[in-house]
């Protein structure tokens, strides 16, 4: 029987971005094992309910402190010599770096690694970078050469990443292949009915800088001059990343009455209640709060950026905008609300593109298949 291990920086992601792949490989036989240095009891339990078995190791997961990582390396290299798998999928900066290179220590045979985006240090901010991200870039490539130099296969989301991961040295070419998602449950993301009154747009995200949220609100405010009407949801919990917005900027935007804000919540019912997904990002792999927007039909604003434009046809499903362009999402957003018949129309194209591209049955048919050859 195979043994898989996966290492990831955040248990939570475990259950929201490979849940349906654990379930997968366990009911084809494979024996899954789920690495995270956060489980509590209850992504513990749900993890063991996929017939996974939840594994904890420790890993900081932003920051770059040498001697704490190095411990922490020490103690993954022995928690995968322990487990002997056959396999090692990791994902996430560190995940891929570490997870790869201890797997490589201690021979496990597959090393699989997944880029699901550029990250932090590759993602451009609309000014020079400063010295510290800078170095912080380097850093970053080289410890990137080293893991990828030791994997069998590193997985991209996007031709984008590909190409500039590839142009950049960071991983050869030949052990390179694209995916193009990891795709969404269209059973469980059942297509909506489109919402028209009152007109709303949601944004579900991290609290990053780089998710384009300062430019959410900057737009919400423009929109709300011609049509008070129209809400503004802002879905997602604070984060500790070094772009990471403050609590109190967050509320003060509520205070002023421009967005919504519920926190880290369920996504589904508020996307059942919204008319317009919008995602202003930098830069991304493929977003899945894009694709189960898509599946549920609603239509897409978001940016032109790596890993954004795979999610939207202009003029077809949505709209592509620039990154940083408050006049231009603003725009975008009006034209929902001047011609309402858009959303539905648009909806409609978004669920068809979500069935094309995103099933996430035939994606984890692919990436089961690279995983084991």
């Amino acid at each position: 029987m195979t043994r898989l291990a996966i290492i990831s920086h955040h248990a939570v992601d475990l259950l929201n971005f490979r849940g349906h792949l654990i379930r997968d490989l366990v009911a084809d036989g494979m024996t899954v094992c789920c690495l995270a240095p956060d489980y509590d009891t209850a992504t513990r339990a749900q993890l063991a309910e996929l017939g996974a078995e939840p594994v904890d190791y420790r890993l900081q997961r932003t920051g770059m402190n040498p001697l704490r990582d190095l411990v922490d390396f020490v103690g993954l290299v022995r928690i995968l010599w322990r487990l002997a798998p056959d396999v090692a999928f990791a994902f996430s900066t560190k995940p891929m770096v570490y997870g790869t290179l201890a797997a490589w220590l201690v021979g496990v045979p597959r090393r699989v690694a997944m880029v699901e985006g550029a990250g932090y240090v590759f993602t451009q901010s609309g000014s020079r970078p400063g010295w510290r991200r800078r170095f912080l870039r380097r850093v970053v490539e080289v410890l990137y050469r080293v893991g990828f130099g030791r994997a069998h296969r590193v997985v991209f989301l996007n031709p984008d990443d590909q190409r500039e991961f590839i142009g950049r040295g960071l991983v050869a070419q030949g052990k390179s292949v694209l995916l193009g998602g990891i795709g969404v449950d269209l059973q469980a993301w059942r297509e909506a009915p489109p919402v028209l009154d009152p007109v709303g747009f949601v944004l579900v995200a991290r609290l990053l800088r780089e998710k384009g949220i300062v430019e959410y609100v900057a737009a919400a405010r423009l929109v709300r001059n011609r049509y008070s009407a129209a809400r503004f949801v802002l879905l997602g919990g604070l984060d500790s990343n070094p772009g990471g917005l403050g609590r109190a900027q967050v509320q003060a935007w509520v205070d002023d009455g421009i967005v919504e804000w519920p926190g880290h919540v369920p996504v589904r019912p508020w996307m059942e209640r919204a008319s317009v997904f919008v995602l202003p990002s930098y830069r991304e792999g493929v977003p899945l709060s894009t694709q189960e927007a898509m599946a549920m039909g609603r239509p897409v604003i978001t940016t032109d950026v790596p890993g954004c434009r795979e999610t939207v046809s202009d003029g077809v499903n949505g709209y592509l905008v620039p990154a940083r362009d408050v006049d231009a999402l603003a725009d975008a957003m009006l034209r929902f609300l001047d011609d309402p018949g858009l959303i539905a129309s648009m909806g409609r194209a978004s669920r068809r593109m979500a069935e094309a591209r995103f099933d996430v049955r035939k994606i984890n048919e692919t990436l089961a298949a690279w995983l084991r050859d």
